[in-house]
């Protein structure tokens, strides 16, 4: 790994290892804070696997969200000799022992059904009361150096409750469903920048946006790809 220091003005490629374009968009808001100005961490050329639609898909069979996390961060990181981070996340409901945890994206069959899964998670929950209907939104983060190494992992949560029918039309997955107490609406209800305060991925984030930024922009950054 190269010890010299990156130009103050270089750009610095750094792949999101996601194809969904709205966790994209998401994950890139999220890296980089327009609501948190950072000179460093502006000079991030991000770009997601939309862009390489010639990697082959990553088999997600890891019984936890940080071991995909680590999959898919070498993967990539591995194909384009960059900088990588990647996500796991999903949801975790008290009443079903968890589930659907590392399913959630695929949890009623197909991949990314967002309708399906939420429509087979209130089956699921039908007969449970409210007291009972507490969940969990978990994510986890990988950081990958381009020799596809894992440097850093994180994880944060989000507790909050599943309720009885979708609300708003915000975010993507299972948002309509989850339901903070403390604003009275759920995740498809709030707007952005309320949810990249509150959200597992905005507190992933938070915690690995230090850590990105030391070793991207330290004396032991790598190529930029």
């Amino acid at each position: 790994m190269s010890t010299k220091t990156k130009p103050q003005s270089e750009a610095v490629r750094l792949i999101l290892a996601t194809r969904n374009p709205k966790k994209g968009r998401e994950m890139i808001d999220l890296l980089a804070p327009p609501w948190l100005p950072n000179p460093r961490l502006a000079r991030l050329k991000a770009e997601t696997l939309a862009a390489h639609p010639e990697l082959p898909e990553v088999v997600e069979d890891a019984d936890t969200f940080a071991g995909n996390a680590r999959m898919k961060a070498t993967a990539a990181a591995k194909a384009l000799g960059a900088w990588t981070i990647a996500d796991d996340s999903g949801l975790a409901v008290d009443a079903l022992d968890g589930a659907p945890g590392v399913l959630s994206a695929r949890y009623a069959g197909e991949h990314g059904d967002d309708e399906a899964n939420n429509r087979k998670l209130l089956q699921a929950l039908a007969d449970v009361p409210d007291d009972r209907r507490g969940a969990a939104f978990v994510c986890a983060l990988a950081l990958a150096d381009p020799s596809a190494t894992i440097l850093a992992e994180v994880e944060a949560r989000c507790r909050g409750r599943i309720i009885h029918e979708a609300r708003g039309s915000n975010g993507f997955g299972y948002d309509p469903l989850f339901w903070i107490p403390e604003y009275h609406k759920t995740f498809g209800q709030l707007g952005p920048l309320v949810k990249h305060q509150l959200s597992h991925r905005a507190r992933a984030f938070e915690r690995l946006r230090p850590i990105v930024e030391r070793m991207l922009f330290s004396t032991f950054a790598g190529p930029s790809g």
